[in-house]
């Protein structure tokens, strides 16, 4: 029986750099065939790299050059000590809160590109947004949306999996909220209210997600991520394998962040 494809159409945002594209045709291949929604453009949002534009032309995706989303740039972005470098990933962080400018779609969906889905997803149905949840977080995010927000997250629990839908009219409503709030773009208010001493401060995720949460929270429909991190190459694992690993979770990912990845509970 052939899949059914339902609710709003949708647009879907990656950001990737070069080292991601070993792991990006399974990502895309995924979102394709377990995201139950019509998706109307893929958007790799990445630097300007022949490799990563031939890989946008062959796969029907859309390169978008990441230095033309934000009036910033990663060289703008100073997020490092002596002994790591983070400033990438808060930058890729921004270029998805900036989605709101790149998508059409009422709706689009962001997915790092290091995370391939191997069961199928809605993220809405019945007029609510479905968040997917795990129990563990970085307790910094939370201090940084105390201060960005002006107020304390309200969460049931935490919404760092990976993948989310977000709402574009939504999202750009958080981002004045911000500005009027702190007086400044809402990527400088972001990089101010972190404690870039630590090496995880901030989270699109948890802050987009709390903010719904906070307004609507019966408007969104929670699950459980059941997420799994692999210390391998994603193709490197069989077929048998990702149907063996779908009968428990719903997506997989192929990260190597050490300090970082932790299982949770399911």
């Amino acid at each position: 029986m052939s899949p059914t494809f339902e609710g709003p159409a949708i647009d879907v945002l990656i950001p990737a750099i070069e080292k991601d594209l070993a792991t990006l045709p399974h990502v895309v291949d995924a979102v394709r065939k377990h995201v139950r929604h019509p998706i109307r453009s893929i958007l790799i949002v990445a630097p300007r790299k022949e490799r990563i534009m031939d890989f946008c032309r062959r796969k029907a995706c859309t390169f978008v050059d990441e230095n033309t989303v934000l009036p910033i740039t990663k060289k703008d972005i100073h997020y490092r000590s002596r002994t790591w470098e983070r400033s990438g990933w808060l930058f890729q962080q921004l270029l998805k809160l900036g989605g709101d400018k790149l998508c059409t779609a009422d709706y689009f969906l962001v997915i790092d590109a290091d995370t391939v889905l191997i069961a199928p997803h809605r993220f809405r149905s019945s007029g609510k947004t479905v968040f997917y949840c795990r129990d563990w977080s970085q307790p910094e995010y939370f201090t940084t949306y105390r201060k960005l927000m002006g107020r304390k997250a309200a969460r049931p629990s935490s919404f760092v999996t990976h993948y989310m839908l977000f709402e574009r009219r939504r999202l750009s409503r958080m981002k004045r909220e911000i500005e009027s709030m702190h007086g400044v773009p809402w990527y400088t208010a972001i990089m101010r209210s972190m404690n870039r001493t630590r090496q995880f401060a901030f989270s699109e995720f948890e802050t987009y997600a709390n903010y719904v949460y906070s307004a609507d929270r019966g408007g969104m429909i929670l699950k459980k991520a059941r997420n799994k991190s692999l210390n391998m190459s994603a193709s490197q694992i069989s077929k048998p394998a990702i149907q063996k690993y779908a009968r428990t979770f719903r997506s997989l990912s192929f990260h190597k962040r050490k300090g970082y990845i932790r299982t949770p509970k399911q």
